[in-house]
């Protein structure tokens, strides 16, 4: 079987971008900069992006450009023996979970795009009636499956024409109309009343804000943020011609991630400030605080259907990179058709998806550690497989492979000391350290 690839450079870059690019920065980056005080985070968030994301990055697409294969395969390559496939299969797994769970919280972002388009949203004109209109759609089980449903079938739909006509074509429409749509929030936002005290809260750091769970939700989400540990680079490098540079492949999908989560926070804090409310109101923050605002202010219509249309966009591209690996995989280890692939996936995600889509109805007295079944799942999945995944990976790179046998396929012809010397001390020491230290933290070590 002739294996799939990027029609150029272009394609792995808007593909790698757009799986980076996801809820992770439009929801979550925002309201943790909101909670841990602005621009300090923002900064130790940078620092830990090159420390520990960015490394892990390189090493997941290096491994699949190198040997070719899906993360079962290219594990077991590098690694050289069956125990490092397992490893790679984990990942595959990871991503399975990660698109069934996604795939739930992503209907909502369609409910409520809907709902944009209806008007519906811009009539919750207090924080207490979007939430308790939010906790009613999403207790409603048709509401939650069947937004669940179109959103896979949507995904799926995308996948089964291929590497090149679905994943790579889809991402370049809509990637562009994410920045287009990112940039229009933008310019409304600024100029909004109270812009310039969301800017300063940007811009001028709180230090006393930098607390050690500031320092450690600053070091998971730079892991997080590109989509690392559940298969996704891996595979998408494997899609990488063997003479293309990681380097200027990977440079620019990093830097777009960056720019979209620090653009995002600016579009949501200066909406948040400009109507008089906090900049740290919590993962409610889309659901609950923006539907109230975008409701009083003028234009909110617009505004809404705008923003639930950034996010939409955000879910898809990250949503088709979870699915990939496992249909790449079973089209490598079972020889199955692409289309006979994406259909067992897709359906497979979404039957696994259904106990999450119920958590807040039907299912929600079943309870595990505490949490209802969609918060069980999403946090064993970020907290456990994804920093598993990711550790394996930059190990098996540093360690297993060895570092003087990566930088001669990183960089065959030869690179600066100073290159050199950052992915030694990064894949050796700080990525490896830095996802212990996250997922002793998951495991309540240092609380």
């Amino acid at each position: 079987m002739t294996r799939a690839s990027w029609g150029s450079r272009i394609g792995f870059i808007v593909a790698a971008a757009g799986s980076a690019i996801g809820l992770a920065n439009i929801w979550r980056f925002p309201y943790i900069v909101g909670h841990f005080g602005g621009a300090a985070f923002i900064l130790v968030y940078l620092l830990f992006l090159m420390l520990v994301g960015v490394p892990v990055f390189i090493a997941e697409v290096l491994v699949g450009r190198t040997a070719q294969a899906s993360p079962s395969g290219a594990f077991e390559k590098i690694g050289g023996n069956k125990l490092w496939g397992l490893a790679g299969k984990g990942t595959i797994l990871t991503g399975l979970i990660v698109s069934a769970f996604y795939s739930v919280v992503s209907g909502w972002i369609i409910g409520y795009l809907i709902m944009a388009v209806e008007g519906t949203v811009t009539t919750l004109h207090t924080t207490a009636l979007a939430a308790q209109h939010f906790n009613a759609m999403i207790a409603h089980p048709w509401w939650a499956v069947s937004n669940h449903a179109i959103f896979m079938l949507i995904s799926t739909s995308i996948l089964y024409f291929g590497v090149r006509g679905g994943i790579e074509k889809a991402n370049k429409i809509f990637l562009p109309t994410l920045f287009i749509v990112l940039i229009l929030l933008l310019i409304q936002g600024l100029m909004l009343p109270g812009a310039e005290n969301a800017l300063k809260f940007l811009l001028h750091p709180n230090w006393s804000a930098l607390t050690p769970g500031a320092l450690i939700t600053a070091m998971g989400h730079a892991f997080f943020t590109l989509s690392l540990g559940q298969g996704t680079m891996v595979t998408y490098g494997s899609y990488i011609p063997q003479n293309e540079s990681i380097i200027k492949a990977c440079t620019p999908p990093v830097i777009m991630d960056t720019i979209v989560s620090l653009l995002a926070a600016v579009v949501v804090f200066t909406i948040v400030f400009g109507s008089g409310y906090e900049p740290n109101a919590g993962p409610g923050l889309i659901f609950h605080t923006l539907p109230t605002v975008f409701s009083q202010l003028s234009g909110g219509y617009g505004l809404a259907i705008l923003f639930f249309l950034l996010v939409f966009s955000a879910a898809l591209t990250s949503q088709i990179s979870a699915m990939e690996p496992t249909i790449a995989y079973l089209m490598e280890s079972w020889n199955w058709s692409r289309h006979s692939a994406t259909i067992l996936c897709g359906t497979t995600a979404f039957v696994l998806g259904i106990p999450c889509a119920l958590a807040a109805g039907l299912l929600s007295n079943v309870r595990i550690f505490d949490m209802d079944i969609l918060d069980a799942v999403s946090t064993f999945t970020s907290d456990v497989l994804i920093p598993a995944g990711g550790f394996f990976a930059v190990v098996l790179v540093g360690y297993r492979w060895g570092y003087p046998g990566a930088m001669r396929a990183l960089l065959p012809e030869g690179g600066a000391s100073w290159l050199k010397g950052y992915f030694w001390f990064c894949f050796k020491i700080t990525a490896p350290l830095l996802m212990i230290i996250v997922f002793l933290d998951a495991l309540g070590v240092f609380r």
